[in-house]
Order: structure tokens, then C-alpha cells, then sequence
């Protein structure tokens, strides 16, 4: 009898609820994480348990509050959705579940579902590779299935930012904003990562934390989180036919102190009402379903700052969550690999 071939998605997390306790819980787990906040245990540990997870989770829990819907959190429930889509597709040669790096549903338990499989193929649900996300995704189940007696062939997807399909999935997502006005720019909103990580990762020191750095995507930038966002880019506004004078690349959710890598979306758009850009596309190319930095953050906050500068209309484009063309983007990437 053939095994089964076990296909293991893996999303971030999110809190249980958005109550106060749930929130601190989650916060501790995701900031301890060495790849998260890379400094010593020793520095990490107060920061995280005795500063940030304490008085953001009260700040956090309301805003979690807002996106949380009957279902609960999105990104937990368009993932369970996804994995049902994902394993109708591939059908019963595989074994389709999902895990997140932080909370439930945890990584072990997923894992331990796909105990016999011949081959289990991991796919990180970001786009772009980072150490603070993929990597630590890759990190922590090389941990857990190396306690195991027998180890199946294990298949590591590191991003998939060039798939045509998952292109095709955020177009699409676009086009019906853009037959019904006409937008003045477009920003592509990525997660933001301190400028040390990118300088960590970089091949023979490639990078310079530049534009003129990621103005091609090659092998000597390939793991470069950046270039592989301005890469992102480039191939959504060639696939909607956007300018590239017409199309801004910037990045959001930045933590402390430290520099993190430019352009802060939050900064940017403050200008853009005095240059005569009144409306805006937003789009959120790291993320694949609808989260508080998708929803709340791009989506509300970014708008409210964009209005209150002199903007007219900003409207965000929605995650892939479980459309059709994202489902098929994976049912793609499984059977290639």
C-alpha cells in the first residue's frame, strides 16, 4: 500500500480570543521566539515578560476585538477553511493539515496527524522568506520531527513569491477596485523586519538596505527578504498593468527602536495628499489571509492617516484567505513538489 503524502500548511497564530490573558499569551510565545526578537536570552526575556506582553495585551486585546467576527479569528478560520479546499483538491493520496507557529493549532499536534506519511511537504503560508517567519517555521519542525523514530522524506517550501497563481490570486483580488474608479497610486504594504535581519542574511554582502540593492531580483539577493518584496511588486503591477512610477513599495508594523527597513508606510502616505495622489490601492502582499495587520492596520489605521493628510479614498484589497485561484496556487506547489 502506498503512504499517503502528508502536506503540512503553517500560518503564524493568533490569540485564542481577544481577552487580555489570551492576548499576553500569544504575545509571550511569538516574542520570545529567538528569530522574532534576535537577542540574547537574557535581554529578550524582561523585554518580552516584563515590558511589552504586559502593557501592549491590554492595547492589543481591543484592537483584536474589532477583528475577531462570529467564526473567530480569520486568519485561524480561513485557514481550517483553506485546509478542507486544499485536501478536496489533492484527494485521498494526501493528508492535509494545518498548524501555527504560536498557539493552536500547534505545530506538534499537526505533525503528529502526519505520523506514517511517506513524505510531508511544509509550506510556510508567507510569500516572502524572513528569519522571523518562515525560518523559524523551518526551525521548529526540524525540532519536533527530529524526536521521531522514523523521519519521512520532509520537502521545505521557502517562499513562493514568483508563483504565477498566487500573482494571479492578488490580482484578481484588485481588479474589480480598479474597473470601478480610477486610483490616483497603488502601495504595496509589507511587514516590516529590522535592518540588522536582512543584513544577517545576506549572501557575500550584497545587500545595502537600498532601493538601487532591489531593483533586480537574482542570486545574489534571492533570500533577501526586501528584494523578494520588491520582487512581489514588480510582478503584481505587470500583472495589472500598473506604472512603475504609479506604485509605491513600503513596510509597516515596525517594533522599538532599532531602525527597520525603509519606506515606513505610515510616514509615506502622509505626503501623498501634496503631491496630488488623493486616492490609493493598498495592498498587503505578505500576508495570505485577513489579519490585524492586513484588516486593521492597512485597512483602518493606514486610511485614517491617509484621510487626515488630505487623501479622498484609500481602499485596501482583501487577503487570499480561501479564494479559488490560492487554493489552486497550492494544489500547484504540492504536486510539484
Amino acid at each position: 500500500m502506498k503512504a499517503k503524502t502528508g502536506v503540512l500548511l503553517v500560518n503564524l497564530g493568533t490569540p485564542d480570543s481577544p481577552s487580555s490573558p489570551d492576548v499576553r499569551k500569544y504575545l509571550r510565545e511569538f516574542l520570545m521566539d529567538e528569530r522574532v526578537i534576535d537577542i540574547p536570552f537574557w535581554k529578550r526575556w524582561p523585554l518580552v515578560n516584563l515590558i511589552i506582553a504586559p502593557f501592549r495585551a491590554p492595547k492589543s486585546s481591543k484592537i483584536y476585538r474589532k477583528l475577531w467576527q462570529e467564526r473567530g479569528s480569520p486568519l485561524l478560520f480561513y485557514g481550517e477553511d483553506l485546509t478542507v479546499s486544499l485536501q478536496q483538491q489533492l484527494g485521498d493520496d494526501f493528508k492535509v493539515v494545518l498548524g501555527m507557529r504560536y498557539q493552536n493549532p500547534k505545530l506538534e499536534s499537526a505533525l503528529d496527524k502526519l505520523r506514517g506519511c511517506g513524505k510531508i511537504i511544509i509550506i510556510p503560508m508567507f510569500p516572502q522568506y524572513a528569519s522571523a517567519s518562515t525560518g523559524s517555521v523551518h526551525q521548529k519542525v526540524m525540532e519536533l520531527v527530529s524526536k521521531w523514530t522514523n523521519i519521512p522524506q520532509m520537502v521545505f517550501i521557502s517562499n513562493f513569491l514568483e508563483e504565477p497563481e498566487f500573482i494571479e490570486a492578488f490580482a484578481k483580488r484588485a481588479r474589480p477596485y480598479m474597473l470601478k474608479q480610477n486610483f490616483d497610486h497603488f502601495v504595496f504594504s509589507y511587514h516590516g523586519i529590522p535592518e540588522r535581519q536582512i543584513k544577517a542574511a545576506a549572501v557575500n554582502n550584497y545587500c545595502q538596505i537600498n532601493q538601487k540593492c532591489c531593483a533586480r531580483y537574482h542570486t545574489s539577493n534571492q533570500y533577501c527578504y526586501r528584494a523578494q518584496c520588491y520582487q512581489t511588486s514588480r510582478l503584481l503591477a505587470r500583472s495589472l498593468d500598473i506604472p512603475e512610477q504609479n506604485y509605491t513599495v513600503s513596510f509597516q508594523s515596525r517594533l522599538g527602536k532599532d531602525p527597520w527597513i525603509k519606506p515606513y508606510t505610515d510616514v509615506i502616505i502622509r505626503d501623498f495628499p501634496k503631491s496630488g495622489i488623493k486616492r490609493v490601492l493598498a495592498f498587503s502582499p505578505s500576508f495570505i489571509a485577513d489579519c490585524l495587520e492586513t484588516t486593521i492596520e492597512v485597512g483602518v489605521e493606514f486610511r485614517d492617516i491617509f484621510l487626515e493628510a488630505g487623501g479622498t479614498h484609500w481602499q485596501l484589497v482583501e487577503s487570499l484567505n480561501d479564494s479559488e485561484t490560492w487554493v489552486q496556487c497550492l494544489k500547484t506547489m504540492v504536486l510539484e513538489h
